[in-house]
């Protein structure tokens, strides 16, 4: 291939190797659980659609999984981002048995990426949502809409770990007090901290990995990864923008540090 810019020709070998290193970009959405509250307000002049803020509190460590609907627009491949949490845990069996092809054609997409599964590393996420929660059924596993990644025309900078991704997902994570976290400095000083690892690419990871996880990373140059213990709450508020996000050589998902 002598260009890296998206062709008809080019889909069927770019998705080969993404569809292992799908984007877990998205903020989850929150909804009916024994630690999730829910707010509701209507739009300022009463005819609008209503605005909710759902609230899930110890979220650190629940699974969930991932589907990605992929398709063109005039800015180039965009996906829409459906996540099981909290709806569910993603059954193994029943993510193991989706097709990423039926999937697509399903759902009227160009491809579907299967992503997971994976694990939360914050401990809150408060969720924004203008009028109703899309939801998807694929393969009997219920999935709400929950955020969109832009990844541009370029097949080398959607692959390429490390790259950061722009996603809309208005959400905010906090990281409690005491709280130990994983990050990612790059060469401009900025801080990518870690919101989800999972074992797409490498199935033994465990959590008790994370914090020795430099010695498995294959960092660029300039890049470090460190581990610290929160002394005051780490807010990540991407509520009113869009969140920057990125991923290690593993695919687990880091977004940037923000000052919420």
């Amino acid at each position: 291939m002598t260009t890296d810019k998206i062709t008809d020709r080019s889909w069927t070998r770019w998705l080969a190797g993404l569809a292992m290193g799908a984007l877990a970009l998205s903020g989850a959405a929150c909804g009916s659980s024994s630690t999730a509250t829910t707010a509701t307000t209507a739009s300022s002049s009463g005819s609008g659609p209503t605005t909710s803020v759902a609230v899930a509190n110890d979220v650190a460590g629940k699974r969930y999984c991932e589907v990605l609907l992929l398709r063109l627009t005039s800015a180039g491949l965009a996906a829409d981002v459906y996540a099981s949490y909290p709806l569910n845990t993603c059954p193994q069996d029943q993510f193991a048995a989706l097709d990423a092809k039926s999937l697509a054609s399903a759902n009227g997409a160009v491809f579907a990426l299967l992503n997971g599964p994976r694990f939360w590393v914050m401990n809150k996420i408060a969720k924004t949502r203008t009028g109703s929660t899309v939801t998807k059924t694929f393969g009997g596993i219920d999935m709400n809409l929950d955020g969109t990644v832009v990844l541009g025309t370029s097949i080398a900078a959607a692959m390429a770990p490390y790259i950061p991704k722009t996603v809309s997902r208005e959400a905010s994570f906090t990281y409690n007090k005491g709280t130990q976290i994983y990050e990612l400095k790059d060469p401009s000083g900025q801080t990518w901290l870690m919101q989800s690892w999972g074992l797409i690419k490498d199935a033994t990871l465990t959590a008790a990995d994370l914090p020795n996880l430099a010695s498995k990373l294959t960092l660029p140059a300039g890049w470090s990864y460190g581990v610290r213990t929160l002394k005051a709450p780490l807010i990540v508020a991407t509520t009113h923008r869009p969140a920057q996000v990125l991923q290690d050589n593993l695919l687990n998902s880091y977004s940037l540090e923000t000052s919420g």
